[in-house]
């Protein structure tokens, strides 16, 4: 009986479950790629490259080069990318790129394509940012700015404000670099919108487009611990509970053993994103020390809790 059943388990097992534990093979496989088209000429200095995605796929293998593969004289872009998509400035010339599937044990193989693009004036084009991402929270005060570089330029002006720059009389920063970076001081909690154009002589770029970043320094609530109550006695496991604090993202518990400094393990302090943890460790008669304190989505701690203890039974 004990065969027959061991038999049944590894028949459904080839049957049904072989997916998720063997990782299929791509050899052989390709990607559609989409954009830019075959053989497309442009005087659009950006380029998104765009290609569709495998189910087997963990990745993808990108590579551009100029003029072609057999015959390179610039080896642009060699990347693997979780993604689909990829952006990139480039110059006026002929390329061809190509794209292949990935995973942990086996690659695919590639599609290519071409394209060229043309030389046109910088008034037609427009800079591509890098960072902070949109929507960005964050605490750091000292932010770095961060655009792919425009063919033509000879520098770049980039724009703060914290008023969708509707007076650019008062930005909070309006200033020229040579570089395709700047590192500015956020000089006050808010909401910031950043651009950046290219300049050249008399010409300049179209104005990229407008990113927004949040900067806040405002700490979070001291947390209120609820359960179980301070100084019990009480049976593994502990179910250690704490109130919800608005705006924090997670919570920072700290454990410790016998008094108030001396951690309990190595897991502490520990990072949850619940109000409760359930504690299973030590041994009877113990006593232990605990507090928690909130995090929010920019990085700012709050101010510990009170530290509670219990016993364990």
């Amino acid at each position: 009986m004990n065969k027959c059943l061991l038999v049944l388990v590894v028949l459904l097992f080839l049957l049904t479950g072989c997916k998720d534990f063997i990782e299929p093979s791509l050899g052989g496989k390709t990607v559609t790629l989409l954009a830019p088209g075959d053989k497309v000429e442009s005087n659009n200095y950006d380029q998104t490259f765009w290609w569709d995605t495998h189910d087997d796929a963990l990745k993808y293998r990108l590579q551009v080069v100029s003029p072609k593969f057999d015959s390179v004289t610039k080896f642009i872009v060699d990347t693997l990318t979780v993604g689909n998509k990829f952006l990139s400035s480039l110059e006026p010339g002929r390329y061809e790129w190509r794209v292949r599937p990935e995973n942990g044990s086996s690659k695919g193989e590639y599609t290519t394509r071409s394209f060229t693009i043309y030389a046109s004036s910088i008034k037609e084009q427009s800079v591509q940012l890098s960072l902070p991402l949109t929507g960005l929270l964050t605490n750091k005060g000292s932010q770095r700015f961060e655009w792919l570089k425009l063919f033509g330029a000879e520098n770049y002006r980039l724009q703060i404000d914290n008023n969708n720059f509707a007076d650019e009389t008062k930005l909070t920063l309006n200033t020229v670099t040579t570089n395709v970076s700047y590192i500015q001081q956020i000089p006050a909690d808010g909401t910031y919108q950043w651009r950046v154009r290219a300049e050249a002589g008399a010409e300049n770029s179209k104005w990229s487009a407008v990113r927004s970043f949040i900067y806040s320094t405002k700490i979070p609530d001291k947390v209120v611990l609820s359960a179980p109550g301070n100084n019990l006695s009480v049976p593994k496991p502990v179910t250690l509970v704490w109130n919800a604090v608005t705006d924090a993202d997670k919570y920072e518990l700290r454990v410790c053993r016998g008094d108030t400094s001396t951690l309990f393990n190595n897991t502490f302090p520990m990072t949850l994103s619940a109000t409760s943890y359930a504690f299973t460790e030590g041994e009877s008669n113990v006593k232990v020390f605990w507090k928690v304190r909130a995090i929010d989505k920019a990085g700012n701690k709050g101010p510990y809790s009170e530290f509670f203890n219990f016993t364990i039974q």
